[in-house]
């Protein structure tokens, strides 16, 4: 296993309360009825459909918090791309946990897999632009880490992890404090001068404002290409640019032909896919 204890520490409270779900007080009483505590298997995970694998590490916790006995041995590294069939892992140990273990171990990584496989299409997508993918704040509720994860397995990278490492100006921010200037002059106050400040622009009025603050990126709000163009211009490298609002695959490539620095995309992490693997006995006994 490649996690480092702080990321054990991380990652195996959300496997185990995963392994809680599934098993409840009663355990796997299917498993545990019909196979001898004696019996051992050879599993093999195999991708079923082409993508970009990730939550390796996620998947093997869950076997071995079943069953320390069970080894896992991978045939890829988190970030690879698969092709139908491709064996990801060969998987050996006590039959029970194996069949315990194995719709945990499957949902973790099938749905990590599935975000790296979208973030690396539109990675792909957008090749030739100065422009990366970033995901946003739009995670599933307690498996933040491994979503943002799973957005740099595919290629993508991170935007901030949550309310307290960065300052992001938003409309109902602005809204509340009067003006795009009030706003930022009132974070520059209550913050350290470390912090970055982000702010949220919906028209070209409010971009001068805030270039006018100096600040450190603007995310400019359900721009349309021209609008995107001509804030690049304007902004002219004084500031990160960074397009935000229903962006997906479909409309990422010409979002990023405009000139921005970002596109940050909550699709990614809040509606991507599952990807197809399975888990396939070889041998037994």
């Amino acid at each position: 296993m490649t996690l480092s204890p702080l990321q054990r520490l991380i990652v195996e409270p959300l496997v185990r309360n995963a392994l809680l779900e599934d098993l409840g007080l009663a355990g796997d009483i299917t498993s545990t009825a019909v196979i001898p505590a004696e019996h051992r298997s050879v599993v093999v995970m195999a991708a079923r459909e082409p993508g970009v694998i990730a939550g390796l590490d996620a998947a093997e916790l869950a076997f071995q918090l079943v069953d320390p006995a069970i080894r896992m041995n991978r045939h890829i590294a988190d970030g690879a791309a698969v092709a139908p069939g491709d064996i990801i892992a060969t998987i050996e140990g006590p039959s029970r946990g194996l069949l315990t273990g194995e719709r945990t171990a499957l949902n973790f990584l099938g749905y990590l897999s599935g975000i790296a496989s979208v973030t690396a299409k539109i990675v792909a997508a957008i090749a030739g632009t100065k422009a990366s993918v970033a995901c946003t704040r739009k995670t599933t509720p307690g498996l933040r880490a491994l979503e943002k994860y799973a957005v740099r397995a595919g290629g993508g990278m991170n935007h901030r992890f949550a309310l307290y490492d960065a300052v992001l100006i938003k409309d109902n921010h602005i809204a509340v404090a009067g003006s795009v200037r009030e706003a930022i002059s009132r974070a520059r106050q209550g913050v350290g001068h470390l912090v970055k400040i982000e702010v949220e622009v919906d028209t070209l009025v409010q971009l001068h404002e805030a270039m006018d603050e100096g600040v450190d990126a603007v995310l400019l709000d359900n721009m349309t290409q021209e609008q995107l163009r001509e804030a690049v211009e304007i902004v002219s490298g004084r500031a990160i640019t960074e397009a935000s609002g229903r962006i997906n695959p479909q409309t990422a490539p010409a979002i990023a032909a405009t000139g921005v620095d970002l596109i940050s995309i909550g699709w990614i992490t809040h509606s991507a896919p599952v990807l197809d693997i399975g888990l396939d006995f070889k041998s037994h006994g």
